[in-house]
C-alpha cells in the first residue's frame, strides 16, 4: 500500500455531521439515488467515468474525490464513509487512497471491484526500464535517480497506481465494471454491455491515436512534473523522466532537479510538463534555467475548468497532442 498521509483518522471519524464541513471534506455529500436506479460509489474521477458510462440512466454515481482535489490524500467526511457502506456498488484502487482503503474495510460491503484486480499496480522501478525503447539512448542516470528517489519509492511502497492513463488498462476496467453491474442488476445486464462496448470502442480509437501518433518521433522522452505517466510510457514505448515521484507535492532535491537538468540537455528536451492541480513552480523553474517551453501534461486525477477537455476521453486526447508537439512526432 503506498503509505500517502492517511485522511481517514480518529478526527475525521469523530465529527458529527454538522461539522463536517470543518473536518477537512474534499467533496459533495452523497447523492441519492432515483427509485429503482443503483448507488455506484467511485474513489476519483477516472473511475466515475468509467462507472457513469457503463451505467447510464440505471445508476447515480458520484466520487469520493470532489472536482480540483487532490485524490492522493483526499479526506472523507463521516456521511461518505457512511455512503460506502450503502452502496449498491463500489469502485477504487486499492492502496491508492488510504482513507478510501480505510472506508471500503470498514464498510462490510460486498459488491466491492477493486480495479488492482484486473489491472495489477506496477512498481515505479519499472518507469527507469528503458529496454522497450530501442530508439531512445541508454539513461546514463538510471542508477542516480535510483539513488535520489529511493527514500520517495520506501515511503510509498514503490507502487504506481496511475493506471488509467494507459487506454488498454481503462478497458480492462471498463470490461470489469460490466461484469460487477451486471452481477447486482442482471434485469439491465444488456444495456451494461452495450454501453460498455461503446466504450471500449472509445478507449480502442484514443490506443490507437496513441500509437500512431507517437510511432515516429525526434525523441523519446519527456520531462513530467511529477511521475504519474508511467504506465502510459511502457505502453507507447516512451521514456518518463519524473521531476517527482509519485507523490504529486513531493518536493525535488536539488541533485534530483540537477539530474533533470542534465537529462533535459542529453535528449534535447523542448517542454517541461506540468499538471493542474499542484503548483507549475518547480517546473516552470527548470524551463526558465534551460530557456525551454512549458505546456500541461494532465494525470486527470479530476475535471477542472482548467482542463483542457470536459471528460477523459477529451484531455487524453489533449495530453497526446502536447506529446506529439514536445518531442517532435510525424
Amino acid at each position: 500500500m503506498l503509505n500517502i498521509p492517511r485522511a481517514l483518522g480518529a478526527a475525521a471519524l469523530g465529527c458529527t455531521l454538522l461539522l463536517a464541513a470543518a473536518c477537512g471534506s474534499t467533496a459533495e455529500e452523497p447523492k441519492s439515488a432515483e427509485p429503482g436506479q443503483l448507488k455506484v460509489v467511485t474513489a476519483f474521477y477516472p473511475l466515475q467515468f468509467v462507472a457513469e458510462r457503463v451505467a447510464g440512466q440505471h445508476a447515480t454515481v458520484e466520487s469520493l474525490t470532489a472536482p480540483g482535489a487532490e485524490p492522493h490524500d483526499v479526506e472523507l467526511t463521516p456521511m461518505q464513509v457512511a455512503s460506502v457502506s450503502d452502496a449498491s456498488a463500489v469502485v477504487y484502487i486499492k492502496g491508492f487512497q488510504p482513507a478510501v482503503d480505510e472506508a471500503v474495510a470498514q464498510s462490510g460491503n460486498q459488491q466491492v471491484l477493486d480495479t488492482t484486480s484486473v489491472v495489477p499496480l506496477q512498481t515505479q522501478a519499472e518507469e527507469h526500464d528503458h529496454e522497450h525503447a530501442d530508439d531512445s539512448p541508454a539513461d546514463e542516470h538510471a542508477e542516480e535517480e535510483g539513488d535520489e528517489h529511493g527514500d520517495e519509492e520506501h515511503e510509498h511502497g514503490g507502487l504506481d497506481p496511475h493506471v488509467w492513463l494507459n487506454p488498454v488498462n481503462m478497458v480492462k476496467i471498463t470490461d470489469a465494471v460490466v461484469a460487477q453491474l451486471s452481477g447486482i442488476d442482471p434485469d439491465h445486464a444488456s444495456d451494461y454491455a452495450a454501453n460498455g462496448k461503446t466504450l471500449v470502442g472509445e478507449l480502442n480509437t484514443l490506443d490507437t491515436s496513441y500509437a500512431e501518433g507517437l510511432k515516429t518521433c525526434d525523441r523519446r522522452e519527456f520531462i513530467t512534473s511529477h511521475a504519474a505517466f508511467g504506465y502510459l510510457a511502457e505502453q507507447y514505448k516512451l521514456t518518463q523522466i519524473g521531476i517527482s515521484g509519485l507523490s504529486p507535492d513531493a518536493e525535488p532535491s536539488p541533485a534530483r532537479i540537477a539530474a533533470v537538468q542534465q537529462e533535459a540537455k542529453e535528449h534535447g528536451i523542448t517542454t517541461i510538463f506540468y499538471e493542474t492541480l499542484v503548483s507549475p513552480a518547480v517546473a516552470k523553474s527548470i524551463a526558465g534555467d534551460l530557456g525551454l517551453k512549458t505546456d500541461v501534461l494532465d494525470p486527470i486525477e479530476a475535471i477542472t475548468p482548467e482542463s483542457a477537455g470536459d471528460n477523459y476521453i477529451a484531455v487524453m486526447q489533449s495530453n497526446l497532442t502536447a506529446l506529439e508537439k514536445a518531442n517532435g512526432c510525424h
